[in-house]
């Protein structure tokens, strides 16, 4: 009997089916003569340089400006060197994510509620009282366009220092609050908590953007931070009035839910002020699209590319941590010196990159785990002679690969004592990872493996020799 891995089942302490993603690995689409696709391993986190000389705090967002990463390192706006060395250029303060873009000539910071210019040469902010508060921003048609949460408000075209207050600008078609502002084709879009309004520049003497009333979407994100750009559409955490958080994304007026059922269920386990928290970000790498929506204890990763050749959505967790769940420790991802370089959002002065030969993070172990769909012998139940993991075995980056660890539930809640496997040492290419003698069933079965970020390998599907109880 040949079983997919690329997700798995289980029961929860209801009456549901739930669906279990994999931990740590990522599925991938190819078709190899096994099966329809594969469980690789997700790529590991290699530490950068050594952060600053003074440690300054966590990492709070990175771009790539005229070649040249740059970082807000705790209060500290810093650029990165190719080896990874960062050098100080300023302050610019506050706690949280901040939010960062470029003109043609400064490079723009929203953080502790202020404006900052970084010329190349000298840090600044606004101090013009107009501007007020900024909560988030972008550059878009020679404007820096901030909100406050109430109004749009640009700042001069031949002086960005400077803002007229009768060129402020509002988002009204509801009267909820702006979260985050963002640019997709050269128009803005207004993210609004229950709305999404989109602006396109028609110029003038006062507020230069006029809304297209056909591309309002009617639902809006959670959090500044709850919002991305993914696949040239605006892609958020949140919902329209009265809805429980999803995952949308959303063009031209219209609106795509990206979340399963089993992805609310996750959303749902969080609290309000949690999810306002939650980063969303995207990355293209390899022929994936993914999105990662970043949570307290993990990261959700929905890749866009897969789920259309499976023609399933096709979702994965991270975390960092042998046991449980824990923060994912990779954020706000800058391409740059031919390498995706994150920052650690839990460990202060410290910037990673991402590191496809290997699964650790920052040198220390993770665990993986995936589990099957049910085993079901049309209600005969069945002897299970022996089970095979069929995998691409050997690449480990030890000499000896640790166990890999299997368990079984005959009820999808309760698990069996776990069985080990020892999958061959560093070379044994041709290794077979078996099961024997693996019980009975009476009804259906279902099966889960786990292992540690030191046994390096991708898993095609699990093989079961089966023999009907009558």
């Amino acid at each position: 009997m040949q079983i997919g891995v690329l997700s798995g089942i289980y029961a929860s302490t209801g009456v549901d089916l739930r669906t279990k993603y994999p931990k740590n690995l990522m599925p991938v689409a190819q078709s190899n003569g096994v099966s329809a696709g594969y469980l690789r391993p997700a790529e590991g986190i290699t530490q950068f340089g050594t952060g600053l000389v003074t440690d300054r705090g966590i990492d709070r967002g990175g771009i790539n400006w005229n070649g040249v990463c740059y970082r807000v390192l705790g209060t500290y706006l810093v650029s990165v060197d190719s080896d990874g060395v960062c050098t100080e250029i300023g302050s610019v303060g506050g706690t949280g994510r901040v939010t960062m873009d470029y003109s043609f000539d400064r490079l723009a910071i929203a953080s502790n509620s202020r404006l900052y210019y970084y010329d190349g040469t000298t840090l600044s902010y606004v101090t013009d009282a107009d501007l007020g508060t900024v909560l988030d921003f972008v550059w878009i048609d020679g404007y820096f366009l901030t909100t406050d949460g109430t109004s749009l408000v640009v700042t001069e075209l031949n002086d960005p220092t400077q803002v007229n207050p009768l060129k402020y600008g509002s988002s009204e078609v509801d009267p909820d609050s702006i979260v985050a502002v963002n640019k997709i084709r050269n128009e803005l879009y207004a993210i609004n908590r229950h709305t999404v309004e989109v602006f396109d520049n028609i110029g003038g003497d006062l507020f230069p953007f006029s809304r297209i009333e056909g591309a309002q979407i009617p639902k809006g994100a959670l959090g500044t931070h709850c919002a991305c750009n993914y696949l040239d559409r605006i892609t958020f955490l949140g919902g329209g009035r009265n809805e429980a958080p999803a995952i949308w994304s959303g063009a031209n007026g219209q609106v795509e839910k990206l979340s399963t059922r089993e992805i609310d269920t996750i959303l749902y386990s969080y609290t309000a002020a949690e999810l306002e928290e939650a980063v969303l970000e995207a990355r293209s790498i390899k022929g994936q699209d993914l999105l990662y929506v970043h949570l307290p204890n993990e990261t959700l990763v929905y890749d866009n590319a897969t789920s259309m050749a499976l023609e399933q959505p096709v979702w994965f967790t991270l975390t960092t941590s042998v046991n449980g769940d824990a923060a994912y420790r990779a954020r706000n991802f800058v391409y740059c010196y031919d390498k995706w370089i994150v920052g650690n959002p839990v460990v202060t002065n410290t910037l990673g990159y991402m590191d496809d030969t290997l699964s650790s993070h920052y040198g220390s172990l993770v665990a993986w785990e995936f589990g099957t769909q049910i085993i079901y012998n049309e209600g005969r139940g069945a002897i299970i002679h022996e089970m095979e993991l069929v995998a691409l075995t050997g690449r480990y980056n030890l000499n000896d690969a640790p166990v890999i660890w299997t368990s079984y539930s005959l009820d999808g809640a309760n698990w069996s004592q776990e069985k080990s496997c020892y999958p061959g040492s560093r070379g044994r290419f041709n290794q077979r990872i078996t099961w024997m003698r693996q019980g009975t069933m009476r009804n259906f079965r279902i099966q889960k493996f786990r292992g540690t970020s030191d046994n390096y390998t991708s898993f095609l599907r699990l093989e079961a020799r089966l023999e009907a109880l009558n």
